[in-house]
């Protein structure tokens, strides 16, 4: 089973639409298929990177477009019950038992408060969902009406994740319109998810660095 087989599965896309559209009532950013393509592919670069096999690279985009669909049960806990749902969705479509076990191990692990890097793949699945933060991100249209969260994505005007040639460090960098949101707006909020990046890049061994608007913070 691959990553495409996944992506175009149409009980796998109504769950990841029927999630994100709850998060719109609870008005929450975009969790939709841009942002899980999106962590489904920075989490493969990462441990293609990292030199890990073929077939980890492919678990760990499953499990980025797969990681966020626990919203659609509630945002409270929905690494955990998204780690259910992807057990039975896995199961029922003929994955081996030690596939999905990495991959829901990622799952239930990936969100700031309760999650913690227990492999190299749970951590990549870290570094790639908290370092999506960007402007397409904001559904709101108006900008008097926004709160923090929206104005921190908003100020996003660039974002990268790079890991460097020496496989040594992991870098965020952010360019951030301060007119939009503050540098401190964005620790305000982030901050677990950023220790969270740190200790996600310490399992693969490498080091975490963000850098906003040319300075480094971490």
């Amino acid at each position: 089973m691959t990553f495409e087989q996944i992506k175009n599965n149409p009980a796998v896309r109504t769950y990841v639409k029927s999630a994100d559209e709850s998060l719109a009532v609870l008005g929450f950013t975009e969790h939709s298929f841009a942002h899980v393509t999106t962590v489904a592919e920075k989490a493969g670069y990462i441990l293609d990177t990292m030199g890990y096999p073929e077939r980890m690279v492919e678990l760990a985009k499953i499990a980025g477009y797969l990681h966020d669909i626990g919203n659609l049960i509630n945002r409270v806990d929905h690494s955990q019950s998204g780690g259910i749902m992807a057990f039975r969705i896995l199961d029922r479509m003929g994955f081996p038992p030690e596939e999905i076990a990495l991959i829901v191990s990622a799952i239930g692990n990936h969100d700031e408060g309760t999650g913690v890097p227990v492999s190299p793949l749970a951590a990549a699945l870290i570094l790639a969902d908290k370092s999506d933060v960007r402007r397409s991100r904001v559904r709101n249209t108006e900008l008097t009406n926004f709160d923090i969260h929206d104005r921190v994505n908003y100020s996003v005007t660039k974002s990268e994740l790079k890991i460097n040639e020496a496989h040594t460090l992991i870098k965020l960098k952010l360019q951030i319109d301060t007119h939009v949101g503050s540098v401190m707006e964005y620790f305000e909020i982030f901050m677990e998810r950023m220790i969270l990046c740190r200790k996600a890049a310490e399992m693969l061994g490498l080091k975490f660095k963000l850098m906003i608007n040319e300075q480094q913070l971490i």
